[in-house]
């Protein structure tokens, strides 16, 4: 019984750790994935959102968005205008491999030594075929973050002027909630 409640709680944090990350604080889960935003000025603010590697670009962009309408709503604003916006992808490469010789009792480990003589070279090889196994994985995460200044009235018509009532209606059914 104890084994199928450790096995069950195992598959469920791992499970948690495979996902995307959710519209939420930075650091509410432990983890430094999320959104987090700095004063300026009164109308003023620096909004970030970081993402996992599960998290894909347009996400990232989209909840950044989403975080600077709230902020600008919260703060008594009508419409927030993007002074200075981008996003950066950490690019990260992890190889796994596997090295063995072939013969006709199994498996051995591929091992190579160096000689000063005769550089890197493996005192195994004529001995037995060769066998290896290589792997590259990339994984991408990314981190948008804006300037943004909040205004109350009308709406300038300007591509950089987002209204925020009407962001919080097209990016809040996209918007995924944190887990609970």
């Amino acid at each position: 019984m104890l084994r199928t409640i450790v096995a069950a709680a195992s598959l469920a944090v791992l499970a948690a750790c495979a996902t995307a990350t959710p519209y939420q604080p930075a650091g509410l889960d432990g983890t430094p994935y999320g959104y987090s935003e700095r004063p300026i000025e009164q109308d003023r603010f620096r909004v970030t959102f970081s993402g996992n590697s599960l998290t894909d670009r347009e996400t990232v962009e989209n909840y950044l968005l989403y975080r600077a309408s709230e902020l600008t709503l919260q703060s008594g604003y009508d419409y927030f205008i993007v002074a200075d916006r981008g996003t950066d992808a950490e690019r990260r490469y992890r190889s796994s491999s596997f090295g063995a010789y072939r013969s006709p009792f199994g498996f051995y480990p591929y091992y190579s030594f160096y000689d000063p003589y005769r550089g890197w070279y493996d005192p195994w090889a004529p001995f037995a075929g060769h066998y290896s196994d290589f792997d590259i994985r990339e994984t991408t995460r990314y981190v948008a973050s804006a300037e943004i200044k909040m205004g109350r009235g009308p709406v300038p018509n300007d591509p950089n002027v987002f209204d925020a009532r009407q962001v919080q209606n097209y990016l809040g059914a996209v918007t995924l909630p944190p887990r609970a």
